[in-house]
């Protein structure tokens, strides 16, 4: 069991390293983006948060391939098993359905899971940051609100 934990933490730390290598990169950009004078704040503002969100998502898919690269090394899953689709099934915590990982490595599932979570929290919170800190630029050089009545 040592040996599944300290793989599982090894491979979370690669992913954590991606996700800060990523969010460093999405906020260096969206705050680029974010900054620039806009004839169009709503599709401004809209722009930033689906490139914020790409960018994300990549980073998670690169993560899910970690985790598939660690399974094919270790031998986490049985044989003939599509790698990738039970790294992606336990980093989104969907569950197990048609394949589980053989016993010898059945911590790595639960520390994947955790892992999804972790970054999948994060990413929430990245996005909430870059949306409130774009809506905060756009009020300080005087667009109107961004609400539903507004135009922009």
């Amino acid at each position: 069991m040592a040996a599944q934990f300290l793989i599982g933490c090894i491979v979370s730390a690669i992913n954590i390293m991606i996700h800060a290598l990523v969010t460093v990169g999405a906020i260096g950009i969206a705050r680029f983006a974010g900054f620039r004078q806009a004839a169009r704040p709503r599709l401004h503002l809209m722009v930033v948060m689906v490139c914020t969100a790409v960018a994300l998502m990549v980073a998670h898919t690169l993560e899910v391939f970690v985790w598939a690269v660690a399974y094919a090394v270790v031998g986490a899953a049985p044989t003939g098993s599509d790698l990738l689709y039970f790294a992606f099934v336990n980093y989104t915590t969907l569950g197990y359905g048609d394949v589980t990982p053989v016993q010898a490595w059945k911590l790595t599932g639960p520390m994947t899971a955790m892992n999804g979570i972790l970054m999948f929290g994060w990413s929430t919170a990245v996005l909430f940051e870059v949306l409130c800190k774009t809506l905060e630029y756009l009020a300080s050089t005087g667009v109107p609100r961004l609400s539903q009545s507004g135009r922009g």
